[in-house]
């Protein structure tokens, strides 16, 4: 059996440490707040692991993994934003590859749990959050929908049809993401198949029921959620529909562009957001597997709120 001694990146010279902004796209005082953050939570479950099973050895024995918890975000955070094999981060670190796909797999979840950080140690990790967030800030939301290229499902699986996106007749997976009027990243849902429509997917998180019972909010949303406005009590704004589908009158048509030009305009920016999110390598076409696409896209949209309130914070607050 193969024993897997992981230890410290750089100690043997052999490769370089990812440590700079470059690699991970993080300043350093977020990445400081990030060990502050999950260091806890790591460890606690890594510690409560050896005794939550029955053992034939003394808790303690065995291998030791000397890949420390800051190593291990580091090759996490290197992987989401390059989209790095395990196998290359495996060498850049010069330990065995199950080590670094163990750590990944240990901290996605985590950085998945955080939200997105709307200001200094406030951060928001549902859509019933969001929603009041916006309230008590009267500002505007505006939503849509991104899909994630993903490996197509092997012949025979059940249901292999549902992750094609009828638009480009690629295998994907959909997210919804809410920004708020200055395209700040505040809230990403779980990934679903693509062929699910987005006023459906957006019905099945309940947007339709938390705006008409909560706080006065109102959310920009384009044509793909048409009718999910009259469930809403008229929050959701849609662009307009046009009148004359056949031989439509000049005025017409014009004050049609009109509108919808100057509604594109106000929702412009949650594509900006969407842009920063495909910058991430991890979310602009996954060879992995697809039930990790939920934590990977909430991961990334916390690391890039994250970082976003970092910058909007002046330096002697830091």
């Amino acid at each position: 059996m193969i024993v897997d001694h992981g230890f410290r990146g750089g100690d043997s010279g052999a490769c370089s440490h990812p440590s700079e902004p470059a690699d991970h796209g993080l300043v350093q005082e977020v990445i400081a707040e990030l060990v502050a953050e999950i260091g806890p939570l790591w460890h606690e479950r890594h510690h409560a692991l050896p005794t939550s099973r029955s053992r034939r050895r003394a808790v303690g024995a065995g291998a030791q993994h000397k890949l420390v918890f800051v190593d291990r975000l580091l090759a996490a955070l290197v992987h989401l934003r390059h989209g790095v094999t395990h196998d290359l981060l495996a060498c850049w670190f010069n330990i065995n590859r199950s080590t670094i796909t163990r750590a990944i797999g240990e901290l996605r979840p985590l950085l998945a749990a955080r939200g997105c950080t709307v200001a200094p140690g406030t951060g928001l990790r549902t859509l019933a959050e969001v929603i009041d967030h916006l309230g008590a800030s009267r500002q505007a939301g505006i939503i849509d929908g991104t899909e994630i290229r993903v490996r197509r499902p092997a012949a025979g699986c059940k249901d292999r049809e549902k992750f094609i996106f009828g638009k480009n007749k690629q295998n994907a997976v959909k997210s919804m993401v809410v920004t708020d009027a200055a395209g700040r990243l505040l809230f990403c849902s779980p990934a679903e198949p693509a062929s699910c429509a987005d006023i459906t997917h957006a019905r099945q998180l309940g947007l339709a029921k938390l705006l008409a019972d909560g706080p006065y909010v109102k959310v920009l949303a384009d044509v793909g959620y048409q009718g999910l406005g009259a469930q809403a009590g008229g929050r959701v704004v849609t662009p307009p529909h046009l009148k004359f589908k056949k031989n439509a009158p000049d005025w017409c048509e014009e004050m049609y562009e009109r509108q919808r030009k100057a509604h594109s305009s106000r929702r412009i920016r949650v594509e900006h957001g969407l842009a920063h999110l495909k910058n991430w390598r991890a979310l602009a076409c996954h060879l992995g597997r697809r039930e990790h696409m939920s934590d990977i896209v909430q991961a990334v949209a916390g690391l890039l709120s994250h970082q976003r309130t970092a910058d909007l914070v002046p330096a002697r607050q830091m």
